[in-house]
């Protein structure tokens, strides 16, 4: 039995980036390892706030923190286009050798939408991420490359600045499908807290794609989204305003607009969380539900906790209280 690597999640769509930055700083005091950090352009309800560019708040963590860092996830085929995604990461990747692995995801609306593109539907959405992860593999070797696919062009040209080692490339889901497909193509997956018979079968899946595709061991991360307090009232009041998408019990990835996300957040009431994320002032419950996800089989699992303003003493309640008795 070894300690698990237990990292700090931050949700660029709920603090300013210098406050990031603090508080991941402020995570590693108190035995966090590393950082995921989200990629939006706006947040899920206007009351969040923030929305900051991610690669800026990784390559200033990177001067900040010692360990890892990942976008969890960024979406590489609409706002961006795949070739400025493998720049971006192998650039970071350079800057601090072993420390980054790049998430991908097929992306959302409310956030890819905003320059104005066809928002197709989500099958479509999920060939255009792979024909994008096809592109950044063959980017990061730092060989010249030539692209002309189904949704994207390439002239033929290379990554001038590369790592000594490419970065990991997950893919972020919580489909079978898309799970399945990532364990052939890519090396790992990222998912976020589910009910745990759904989160397992999604892992059988990938593993099931990991044998097809023949390759040796693959990377599952975490995120998970939990609300403790020091008293349970506040912990439920924190769920409910600061995170009510997180008790929606319906996809939200063609919603275009905070928004309409916060005309849907008032129908949320404290019990949609059950299942879905933990709402508790106790932290040996909250050690106890972090435990069932590593023994699932997780590498690596990225906390985020919904309180906004007790930010700090949640990192240092679970530094000495839940971190330490984690096993995996």
């Amino acid at each position: 039995m070894t300690a698990p690597h237990i990292g700090y999640a931050a949700m660029l769509e709920r603090f300013h980036p210098t406050e990031a930055i603090e508080l991941a700083k402020h995570a590693e005091v108190n035995g966090f390892t590393g950082v995921m950090a989200a990629d939006h352009f706006q947040p899920w309800v206007p009351a969040q706030g923030q929305a900051s560019f991610v690669w800026n708040v990784l390559s200033a963590l990177g001067q900040v923190t010692d360990g890892d860092l990942g976008t969890g996830v960024t979406t590489p085929t609409f706002r961006v286009h795949p070739a400025t995604t493998a720049q971006a990461s192998a650039t970071l990747a350079a800057m601090y050798p072993g420390r980054h692995w790049l998430g991908l995801g097929s992306g959302e609306a409310l956030n890819e939408r905003v320059v104005g593109q066809y928002w197709p539907e989500a099958p479509e959405r999920i060939n255009r991420l792979f024909e994008a992860i096809e592109i950044i593999s063959k980017l990061f070797t730092g060989k010249e490359v030539r692209h002309e696919g189904r949704y994207f062009k390439l002239e033929s040209s290379r990554l001038w600045t590369m790592p000594d080692k490419a970065p990991e490339i997950l893919v972020g889901t919580a489909g079978p499908v898309t799970a399945k497909r990532a364990g052939r193509t890519v090396d790992g997956i990222i998912t976020e807290n589910a009910p745990l018979d759904k989160v397992e079968a999604l892992l059988k899946k990938f593993d099931e794609g990991a044998r097809e595709g023949g390759g040796g061991a693959k990377t599952r991360v975490l995120r998970l989204h939990l609300s403790w307090a020091s008293d349970l009232e506040t912990a439920q009041r924190n769920a409910l305003t600061e995170w009510p998408n997180g008790g929606m019990r319906f996809g939200k990835s063609d919603i275009r607009s905070p928004f309409e996300l916060e005309q849907m957040a008032r129908m949320v009431r404290i019990e949609d969380f059950e299942g879905r994320m933990l709402v508790s002032d106790d932290p040996d419950a909250h050690r106890a539900h972090i435990q069932q996800f590593l023994d699932l089989g997780f590498d690596r699992i990225y906390l985020h906790n919904v309180g906004r303003d007790n930010q700090r003493e949640w990192l240092e309640v679970f530094g000495r209280e839940v971190l330490p008795a984690l096993r995996r």
